[in-house]
């Protein structure tokens, strides 16, 4: 689908403007010298590029990965403002805690319990409440460009009221700043946000809501069909450990889709819910896609045949993935994406799944955030708890030893989403190519699926 929303014309003679480049670019950590080829300088006046030393930082560490020619950025920013942009799987900006609320509430005496809730909500609907951090949630969702993010609004497991808090917290946060950003109920309103310049969420929840009672298999599916009315349109199959239905991405022995699972992913077909295998091992993804009779996808996910990872998807199951009509969303994550992990590691994998695939058969799924510029300063004031005992990791967070580590590379900046398109129109690809990659794959499997829901 062919997305021709072109900015106002004075917005659009700004944005090609050219700027007299970035050698040096104040930060809060001091001065940050930037190698910015002199032919290749950012437009001066765009939603793109507005004047937070967060995200230019992350601007010069991608220009100067790329080193695009002056033509190509400008083509590529263009290019991302008049196309729709939705994301696989993703995160909206990340809001800083309200330092002097989690002050009171542990001098309050708050249970461990409270303050974990806090700390998760606070990120999630501080935009909401606060006029600061509304402020710079849309001035980084505005300079990402993207319209629509398939939103993580589900913790990960399987326990519906753990499931639902979050799908609360999203729901709060679109109630209230539904002028400016909604929770999109049909992948129609994705499109039409796009036309009315507005910003999206598709909420996708991380783990099938199971009663867990086992009395038998179709009072068990009952909450998939109430958790699709509440507005969760995409699922995970597993997430990285063993359960019910299959093994995840960190279960060694990988024994594959459940006769349990087969029920659930039969259920999600008729209830139009995208069944997503993300963090699912490679025999039981495999299985699920054999399984699946609607597009499916691996929504924030590798190519194995360039970097082998748990997280990534060897060419026979990205192949039976492809054949549901679905589509592999490469994301952003340094460890699965392997080399040099940077933008040009990111650009290799897209450009190896649309080779050997075809083009309709990639996305691009994050899974990172921006977080906000005010985050160490509330943080400050929240008091150190004395006496409190370090937290076990949770269930889901069982990562083989090696797996995952805290490597990152400022190229891959949520924010720098324009550079993906730029980067892609480096590599060659057409206009038309590129939009079906940065999201009207994405937007084709969602129509499907919700079109054929029973």
């Amino acid at each position: 689908m062919k997305i021709n929303n072109r900015l106002p014309r004075q917005t659009r003679r700004d944005f090609l403007k050219v700027s007299v480049g970035l050698p040096l670019i104040a930060t809060a950590g001091g001065l940050f010298q930037v190698n910015v080829p002199k032919t290749a300088a950012l437009p001066s006046s765009s939603p793109l590029s507005p004047q937070n030393e967060v995200i230019q930082k992350a601007r010069a560490a991608a220009l100067g990965v790329l080193n695009p020619s002056q033509k190509d950025l400008d083509h590529g920013f263009e290019l991302h403002s008049n196309s729709l942009v939705f994301e696989s799987y993703g995160f909206s900006p990340r809001c800083a805690l309200d330092g002097d609320k989690m002050r009171a509430a542990i001098e309050e005496g708050a249970t461990d319990q409270e303050l974990s809730d806090l700390q998760e909500e606070m990120p999630m609907i501080h935009n909401a409440t606060s006029e600061r951090e509304k402020k710079e949630f849309l001035e980084a969702f505005r300079a990402a460009g993207v319209t629509c993010i398939f939103q993580n609004a589900g913790e990960e497991g399987n326990d519906p009221l753990r499931l639902i808090k979050r799908l609360a917290r999203f729901t709060f946060t679109t109630d209230l700043l539904r002028n400016e950003i909604f929770k999109a109920a049909t992948p129609d309103d994705i499109v039409n946000a796009k036309k009315q310049n507005k910003l999206c969420l598709y909420l996708t929840g991380n783990g099938v809501p199971l009663p867990q009672q086992w009395n038998n298999v179709r009072d068990e599916l009952g909450l998939i069909r109430v958790f699709f009315q509440l507005g969760i349109r995409m699922m995970h199959l597993t997430y990285n450990r063993r359960n019910p239905m299959g093994d995840g991405a960190g279960e060694a022995s990988d024994g594959g889709l459940s006769d349990f699972g087969q029920a659930v992913i039969a259920e999600m077909n008729r209830c139009g819910v995208i069944i997503d295998v993300a963090h699912t091992g490679w025999r039981t993804s495999l299985e699920a896609a054999k399984a699946s009779k609607k597009p499916m996808v691996a929504s924030h996910t590798t190519a194995a045949a360039l970097n082998k990872h748990i997280r990534a998807k060897p060419d026979e199951v990205i192949k039976a993935i492809c054949d549901t009509d679905g589509l592999i969303g490469i994301c952003c994550i340094s460890d699965f994406l392997g080399g040099s992990g940077n933008i040009s590691s990111f650009l290799d994998h897209i450009d190896y799944v649309a080779k050997k695939f075809g083009v309709e058969r990639v996305a691009i799924g994050t899974d990172i955030a921006y977080s906000s510029r005010f985050s160490a300063e509330e943080s400050a004031k929240i008091p150190k708890r004395t006496g409190s005992k370090a937290k076990p990791a949770r269930w889901e967070a069982l990562w083989p030893k090696g797996s995952l580590t805290s490597r990152s590379d400022a190229s891959l900046a949520w924010v720098n989403w324009p550079f993906f398109t730029v980067g892609l129109v480096q590599r060659g690809y057409s206009d038309d190519a590129i939009q079906k990659i940065i999201g009207g794959n994405i937007l084709r499997v969602a129509r499907a699926v919700w079109e054929s829901r029973g």
